[in-house]
């Protein structure tokens, strides 16, 4: 198959930001895999290939999730003799996929960026969760990416558990479908053969036949599928590593490793949107700032004590809640850490007579040097 700037998601908007760079030598590419010390790029007539990141590129990031990644596009410069080519620029993302990265930090993992759908992956047995589920529904919302739940195993799981499962997905408001991967069978139409120009992520635990459907998407064996291990029911690790391939249909595939922790990358404004029926009763609160814990006049504890709020419902929203305020609160604090060294280093540079002149000339460049 001939891999074109179409299948890979390539369009008019892309095209005229690359021209705006004004560098005719230099090439779009979009990053198919990335490791600790290069990219691999797909580009138009030459393949899939290394490339290296410029310090400019790396200097003018604010943080790591702002670095080129799985999926960017990217401007490319070929470099002279044996170089390998070097990013310069990178070019608007549509979107960005992240979370919480993992451990006590506060900062973000991108998972895949220019997503148009993001597909969760689980099953009705073992592995759902619909906690979890909301989790991936809320950071879904927040990249703006269309979501899909496959529930897998329905060959399996009896006929009204799946249903049940089916059933509560469903009311979050999300398209859900059961299906049995290794059949390929209950897809929609739109996932049993991607179009072209479409980029879509997988998402889910591991052993819930996460690799087993992007198998069927790809047409052969492309990822290693795991055995399940049969004491804790969980499958191994079958994606090590974040790569982006292009599917027979023209589409595009960034596959991920399994998640074990889906930590919140989001804000209250995303965290509404995915509960939309308890904002709306936030509404109704009689007091503003209502924590909808032991506040009087709560419109949400009222819905929960009449049974028409589930407990489990109102729970995980004051938990999500919780993680995301303190998510801000850590985030905030690292800020000003880094503003304060920022101070200190400004400070350091101020008392060295020809470093303050070198700190004028940057501010203004046009200035005339008096000798």
């Amino acid at each position: 198959m001939t891999v074109t700037m179409e299948m890979l998601g390539w369009n008019a908007e892309l095209a005229a930001a690359f021209a705006a760079l004004e560098h005719p030598e230099w090439y779009p590419a979009r990053i198919i895999r990335e490791t600790k010390i290069n990219f691999t790029v797909i580009a138009k007539g030459k393949g899939d290939h290394e490339v290296v990141l410029s310090g400019k590129v790396w200097h003018d990031a604010v943080s790591d999730a702002d670095l080129p990644t799985v999926g960017d596009w990217v401007a490319v410069d070929p470099g002279q003799g044996k170089d390998l080519p070097v990013i310069r620029a990178m070019l608007p993302r549509r979107n960005r996929f992240s979370r919480k990265a993992p451990g006590k930090s506060c900062a973000e993992q991108v998972i895949g960026t220019n997503i148009d759908v993001v597909v969760v992956v689980t099953d009705a047995d073992s592995d759902y969760n619909l906690r979890r589920i909301e989790r991936y529904l809320t950071l879904i919302h927040k990249c703006g990416a269309k979501p899909v739940v496959l529930i897998n195993k329905e060959d399996i799981v009896p006929a009204e558990q799946m249903k049940r499962a089916c059933d509560e997905v469903a009311a979050l408001g999300v398209e859900v479908y059961p299906i049995v991967a290794r059949w390929k069978k209950g897809y929609p139409k739109y996932l049993r053969r991607v179009p072209k120009g479409m980029t879509i992520t997988v998402v889910g635990s591991s052993g819930v036949g996460k690799s087993t459907f992007v198998n069927s998407l790809l047409g052969d064996e492309w990822l290693e599928t795991g055995g399940v291990n049969e004491v804790t029911g969980k499958g191994r690790h079958t994606t090590v590593a974040r790569e982006l391939v292009v599917l027979p249909g023209g589409g595009v595939l960034i596959d991920n490793p399994g998640m074990r922790e889906i930590q919140m990358w989001t804000d209250v404004a995303g965290l509404r949107a995915q509960f939309d029926d308890l904002a709306a009763l936030a509404g109704e609160c009689r007091f503003a700032d209502c924590s909808h814990r032991k506040d009087a006049g709560c419109a949400i504890r009222a819905a929960l004590e009449a049974g028409t709020l589930a407990q489990e419902r109102y729970e995980h929203f004051l938990n999500l809640d919780a993680e995301i305020a303190e998510l801000e609160r850590r985030s905030a604090k690292r800020q000003m850490t880094l503003e304060r060294v920022s101070r200190r280093e400004k400070r350091n540079t101020l008392r060295n007579r020809d470093d303050r002149e070198e700190q004028r000339r940057d501010l203004h460049p046009n200035r005339r040097q008096l000798h």
